[in-house]
């Protein structure tokens, strides 16, 4: 996390602020992925302005927008066909599983990686998945949106309130943090479930 080559990275990006966060949120959903890039950037940017939340919130709202678009734009291509978007998306026995994973959990498989920072998760398979199985566009965004606002609006407010012991925090508390995730999802979709359930009995 710490490499001389990451270190002039964040400093460059630094220098453009919250743009450079949009920038490299859009990138890492879209077509270079950056592990924990866009988690560091937000967490450095709240330390370095801890006198002005302002600032540390307007760079988390900047790394939601960048990454929903990049969400996004990936998710329509799976859906239209765009395979340069997605070549490196490869089939394989381990996608496959993915694939059937999100038949059965739909938008949840989305959530967890969405939400969960520290612990990378392939979360491109599940948007390709999402856009091939042709998902509603405004169920997606609404679960990218709200999951990305959860990650990169609580990466601010530790950043804030807990200064550079924040990266060490959360890497401290990952599994935990999975497990919180989990939690919640299992909850939403015993809650759709039992919705869908209920809705078949009146029919």
């Amino acid at each position: 996390m710490h490499s001389p080559l990451r270190q002039r990275l964040t400093a460059a990006l630094l220098a453009f602020g919250p743009f450079g966060i949009l920038l490299v949120a859009l990138l890492d959903s879209l077509v270079i992925p950056l592990p924990a890039g866009v988690d560091v950037l937000v967490l450095t940017i709240a330390v370095e302005y801890v006198n002005d939340p302002q600032r540390a919130y307007f760079a988390a709202f900047m790394a939601v927008i960048g990454s929903t678009a990049g969400n996004i734009a990936l998710f329509l291509a799976a859906r239209h066909g765009t395979r340069w978007l997605i070549k490196d998306v490869t089939p394989s026995p381990r996608a496959q599983k993915f694939h059937d994973w999100f038949h059965r959990y739909g938008l949840l498989t989305v959530f967890v990686p969405c939400v969960t920072p520290v612990i990378p998760f392939p979360l491109k398979v599940f948007v390709v998945s999402a856009g091939a199985l042709r998902t509603p566009l405004s169920k997606f965004i609404l679960v990218v949106v709200t999951a990305r606002i959860l990650r990169y609006f609580g990466e601010a407010w530790l950043g804030l309130n807990l200064g550079p012991h924040a990266e060490a925090f959360l890497r401290r508390n990952a599994w935990s943090l999975l497990g919180a995730a989990l939690a919640m999802a299992m909850i939403f979709y015993v809650a759709i479930r039992w919705n869908e359930r209920r809705r078949e009995s009146v029919m």
